[in-house]
């Protein structure tokens, strides 16, 4: 009993859209299986933008998966023998996903959890910054931003006449961008440039 609440704890991969971050934890997932450990992987019931019953990444990676509307189903349908799970797009379930993992690896299990950080706006998102601070493993991933080339930490809205926090998409949505090409005003792109250009401070003497 010792040794197997010793393996439990709670990795978390975050970042940008376009970062990796399905893309790692489908790749985490994988490595468990040839170790022949038993693996459930769950995601939101709201995102089946590529499958409903895989967790698919944006460059295809993918493994079977269970949709949940509400973390409490995790907890009833990760069986006894399971030692690793994982759970996609974090960030669109409430605060009651941070207790479901620590019951999780509490209980010896490995929790390996992939989600944005930041909304739209560049604001914490959801969740997630509360599993970030009881992680014992945390990976933050950047994407590359499509203005300038820089390491991309934000994820920039196409469509500036949907303010909700949760909308759903891809590439049609959706690109990466860093801090200062990210455009918050009204989170859309024209002619392919930032909307507002950046301002350096003056220097003086």
């Amino acid at each position: 009993m010792f040794n197997r609440l010793l393996s439990g704890h709670i990795e978390v991969i975050c970042g940008s859209m376009f970062s990796g971050k399905t893309e790692e934890l489908v790749r985490r997932i994988k490595r468990s299986q040839f170790g022949r450990q038993k693996i459930q992987v769950f995601k939101h019931a709201i995102d089946v933008r590529y499958s409903a019953d895989h967790v698919h990444s944006h460059d295809s990676s993918k493994v079977p998966s269970t949709l949940v509307e509400k973390p409490s189903q995790i907890l009833e349908l990760v069986d006894d023998t399971t030692r690793v799970v994982g759970i996609d797009e974090a960030q669109f379930f409430d605060d009651s996903i941070v207790d479901v993992a620590q019951k999780l690896a509490n209980r010896g299990i490995k929790v390996i959890v992939a989600g944005l950080d930041m909304d739209f706006r560049g604001q914490p998102f959801g969740p997630m910054p509360k599993l970030l601070a009881v992680a014992e493993s945390v990976t933050k991933l950047s994407a590359i931003c499509v203005v300038c080339g820089a390491p991309a930490s934000r994820s920039q809205r196409l469509i500036a006449s949907n303010q909700d926090k949760v909308l759903v998409g891809a590439k049609e949505l959706y690109e990466a961008r860093c801090r200062f090409c990210h455009e918050v005003e009204d989170g859309i792109i024209k002619n392919g440039l930032p909307v507002r250009e950046l301002q350096l401070p003056t220097l003086r003497n």
